[in-house]
């Protein structure tokens, strides 16, 4: 999304159009008008823009550089990002600011249900152009292991209560930062630098090494079909590397195709030519990215073929390259049928690859990662972090109701979190620690939810609660990560909450009321704050039945709760869809490793719908998703052919 700042009666941000030139356009109520012509209450609408926003811009001083004129002659589908953020702070009244004329609330509405109705329909379905990404960290991690059969790992001497990191890959790749999507494997636009070039060279060489030690020698001869060294010929060499370059690049290959990664030089020492044509394989762009090898002579949007589809697939689920089931039905076309992809999709959730969805998707969806930096102690962080992962793991693998992820009556508890579970705990199998070990790590056990419904789905879970310290916090979480709301950025220079004066008795609640009284910041508070509050009851982790905190609430939509299980329920009622459709959002953008444009909201409706109005679960979710047209299709760029002189 773009980055918005705030102005005293608009919001701007960049938008970049196909042939380069940057726009600035003024993100309010009256970038609208540049659209209202697409669809039938184009009058209304237009007249609305006349009369709450042409004033501040029109030519020829627009304010925030806004020409309307301009703006009208831009393709509607290309600020899509700008129209959704608008209806967003129009839902939430952020727009008009607050010291404008208002629109009156039918003129308000009208406007979104035009947003609604007419404009969002008007968007025209668009597979996304087919970009070749790096593989992430993670999916060059496991990439490797299926392709070699073993895991590259770094010896650590680790007591029993230790958690250290033992792959040599994960250790030397340096993490990626979130794409546009919000997630790693979103790599469309990070580089291959030297460094990253060299440490991919040096985990080739250790991969090949490993692979003709003489610990794993006899493997390697079961691979080559032979059982001793000597008899190994150029013959069963080519055979090997002719199986192993159509794995490393994840599709059957032509002769063609294969021959530069596959012939050897002499025929004297196989074994070793066998190693250096390994290595060429491993450093080719066709095994670091993913979609290299899409057929560039047919442009225009189409279906993947069955190869590429087969990769989205194991990705997506795995974060792993096919196995050999899939590599099957993608060579007899049957993973086309939606009957076979609804069998592959349950097979790979059975599979204990499918973790990937709890521990990579999950993870950062909703930052997991942030319940283990506050905790020092390693079991106890430990707890912590692997109570939501194996909350999320279990959604997907006993194909749970999408709301379950904020109420739900099943949760994952070991000793050093069932403090939290009152007599619910009672029903773990006792811990027995062994014998000369003071502290370890102990899996999860789960359990049913019967005497603490406070502590029903995700939000209240105790590493979740602890990662976000207080109430601004937690509601910004909810909203952006629960809701899918994209809130800016404070003003840099908001203050803190002023401590109570001697002898003042106002509550936090009461003193932040004076703090927010500011109407740019009350725009998002609004938002925030009904939300955060609601779970003052829970102080630090821990919940206090008897706390005499306000957790009352008011929603910008006119609901009403007195606590945090009343808010609950507004989620996962009135809310439904809206909580729904951030799980598609979010799911399709990890799914496609990129942010969903406007050509993707069709589908993203139409599977919201779906899973809305058929009680959805979350195996029906990866199913729709994979079934979806942004999945299935894709937009092949003409490639410009090279003239005489060499340029593009």
């Amino acid at each position: 999304m773009n980055s918005f700042s705030f102005r005293p009666c608009f919001a701007f941000g960049v938008l970049r159009w196909p042939a380069g030139r940057t726009v600035l356009t003024a993100v309010s109520l009256c970038a609208l008008c540049a659209v209202s012509r697409a669809s039938d209450p184009v009058d209304d609408v237009a007249g609305l823009i006349r009369k709450y926003c042409v004033e501040c811009h029109r030519s020829p001083d627009p304010r925030g550089e806004l020409d309307l004129a301009t703006v009208l002659q831009g393709p509607h589908d290309e600020f899509f990002a700008v129209w959704e953020d608008v209806a967003d702070r129009l839902r939430h009244r952020e727009m008009p600011p607050a010291d404008a004329v208002q629109p009156a609330e039918a003129e308000r509405r009208a406007v979104l249900d035009w947003y609604s109705t007419s404009y969002v329909p008007s968007l025209k379905p668009r597979p996304g152009s087919m970009r070749p990404r790096r593989l992430s960290a993670v999916e060059y991690r496991n990439t490797m292991r299926s392709l070699f059969g073993f895991d590259l790992e770094v010896s650590v001497i680790e007591a029993e209560q230790t958690v250290s990191e033992k792959s040599l890959v994960l250790k030397l790749l340096p993490t990626e930062p979130p794409g546009r999507s919000g997630f790693r494997n979103d790599t469309h636009t990070a580089p291959l630098t030297t460094v990253l070039w060299e440490q991919y060279s040096y985990l080739a060489d250790a991969a090949i090494a490993e692979m003709f030690s003489s610990d794993r020698r006899p493997e390697l001869l079961k691979r080559l079909r032979v059982s001793d060294e000597a008899d190994v010929e150029s013959d069963d060499a080519e055979a090997f590397l002719q199986e192993f370059v159509q794995r490393a690049f994840r599709r059957s290959l032509t002769s063609e195709q294969m021959a530069p990664f596959v012939q050897l030089a002499g025929e004297s020492a196989p074994l070793s030519e066998m190693q250096i044509a390994m290595k060429r394989i491993l450093m080719a762009p066709q095994f670091l990215y993913r979609g290299f090898l899409s057929d560039h002579s047919r442009p225009g949007p189409q279906r993947v073929d069955a190869w590429e589809l087969a990769e989205r697939l194991s990705y997506f689920l795995w974060a792993d390259m096919p196995d050999a089931e899939l590599f099957e039905v993608a060579a007899t076309g049957e993973l086309a049928d939606f009957n076979e992809l609804r069998r592959q999709i349950n097979r790979m959730v059975d599979s204990p690859s499918s973790i990937t969805l709890a521990t990579d998707f999950a993870h950062q969806w909703l930052t997991l990662g942030e319940v283990e930096k506050n905790n020092v102690e390693i079991p106890q962080a430990e707890a912590l972090r692997s109570q939501p992962r194996d909350f999320m793991h279990d959604l997907f693998v006993s194909d749970r109701p999408l709301t379950e992820l904020i109420d739900s009556r099943t949760a994952f508890v070991n000793p050093f979190t069932r403090g939290y579970y009152g007599d619910d705990a009672r029903q773990m199998t006792k811990y027995r620690k062994a014998a000369g070990i003071e502290v370890e790590i102990v899996p999860n056990q789960k359990i049913v939810l019967e005497q603490t419904a406070e502590r029903g789905g995700i939000l209240t879970m105790p590493g979740i609660l602890a990662m976000n310290q207080g109430p601004i916090i937690r509601g910004v979480w909810i909203l952006e990560r629960i809701l899918g709301e994209e809130l800016p950025e404070p003003p840099p220079n908001v203050g803190q909450v002023p401590p109570p004066a001697a002898g003042e008795t106002l509550t936090f609640r009461e003193r932040f009321e004076q703090h927010r009284s500011n109407s740019t910041c009350a725009v998002c508070h609004d938002r925030i704050d009904p939300i955060g509050f609601s779970l003052q009851r829970y102080e630090g982790a821990r919940y206090a039945a008897e706390s005499t905190a306000d957790t009352s609430g008011r929603l910008p939509s006119g609901e009403t709760f007195a606590d945090f299980q009343e808010l609950k329920r507004i989620l996962v009622t009135s809310q439904r869809r809206r909580v729904i459709r951030n799980i598609v959002n979010q799911t399709l953008s990890y799914a496609i490793s990129r942010r969903p444009a406007a050509g993707d909201q069709a589908a993203i409706e139409q599977i919201t719908d779906q899973l809305t109005n058929n009680a959805g679960t979350y195996r029906e979710l990866l199913f729709q998703v994979a079934s979806s047209m942004p999945f299935q299709q894709t937009d092949i760029p003409e490639v410009a052919p090279i003239s005489e002189e060499g340029d593009q």
